[in-house]
């Protein structure tokens, strides 16, 4: 009897850790990166999106590439750990973007509006960024991204 009363208290015990214990990263389906949430707080208010994780090379260089499609609150973050003067392309990416250079203060550097697909220019950042962050194409016209406003994510404390 003693000994299911401490079984069961064991069982009891390694329930409650199990669910005091951090969730699982919830990861993209498509990708399999890491997702987190991110906020630009523009003169319109606060807007959200739920993105992708690239912060190695491998990651980066990836993207988004043959992507069909990117929904409104979706994006990809591409975290570089030491600042630089980013410069990206469009090569095998199939939909077109909004590519958004952050310094390393976490504002807005410049915006590269609905670029184009498969194309090879170089889009560079107007300084030294800390991330880049992408959307849909058109999106941050819409929702009033400017360069100046604050992105709020853990990269850019």
């Amino acid at each position: 009897m003693l000994f299911k009363a401490v079984r069961a208290l064991g069982l009891v015990l390694a329930l409650g850790l199990a669910a005091c214990a951090q969730p699982a990263p919830r990861v993209d389906a498509v990708s399999g990166l890491e997702l987190e949430q991110l906020t630009v707080e523009t003169a319109n208010g606060p807007v959200h999106f739920t993105v992708e994780i690239a912060d190695d090379e491998r990651e980066r260089n990836q993207g988004l590439m043959y992507r069909r499609s990117l929904a409104d609150d979706r994006g990809m973050l591409f975290h570089f750990q030491q600042p630089e003067h980013a410069s990206f392309w469009m090569r095998n990416t199939m939909i077109s973007l909004d590519i958004i250079f952050v310094g390393t203060d976490g504002r807005v550097l410049n915006i590269a509006g609905r670029t184009t697909p498969y194309s090879d220019a170089p889009i560079p950042s107007s300084g030294l960024t800390r991330g880049v962050l992408e959307i849909r194409g058109g999106r941050a016209e819409e929702l009033g991204i400017r360069p100046g406003d604050r992105v709020r994510h853990r990269i850019f404390q």
